[in-house]
């Protein structure tokens, strides 16, 4: 991720501004963390799993994820038919930074 401008950030945080996108986000943060190797094993990790935490339709938090995906604040990758997800390191460091939160 570049260094984020104004219209990048404002679209981070209108990412955010939807209460069920901030609650992924954080279930992700706390459950999928980054880096690791991935297998559908890892419980909270895909798309699935990931839906079964939230009272929302499958397609409804695809949605979310969709939008967050495009914000930058998470990466997906798709492994056969699972679709796993993790955090974007940069683009917290990105808000910490703007936030001057260190």
């Amino acid at each position: 991720m570049k260094t984020p401008g104004a219209e990048d950030l404002a679209g981070v945080f209108k990412a955010l501004s939807d209460p069920n996108r901030l609650a992924i986000l954080q279930l992700i943060r706390e459950h999928c963390g980054t880096g690791r190797r991935l297998s559908p094993e890892d419980e909270g990790r895909n798309v699935s799993a990931i839906a079964k935490e939230f009272d929302l339709s499958l397609s409804t938090v695809s949605h979310h994820l969709k939008e967050l995906k495009h914000a930058g604040l998470i990466r997906c990758v798709k492994r056969g038919q699972w679709v796993f997800c993790s955090v974007n390191e940069k683009a917290l460091e990105a808000i910490r930074t703007f936030a001057g939160v260190r």
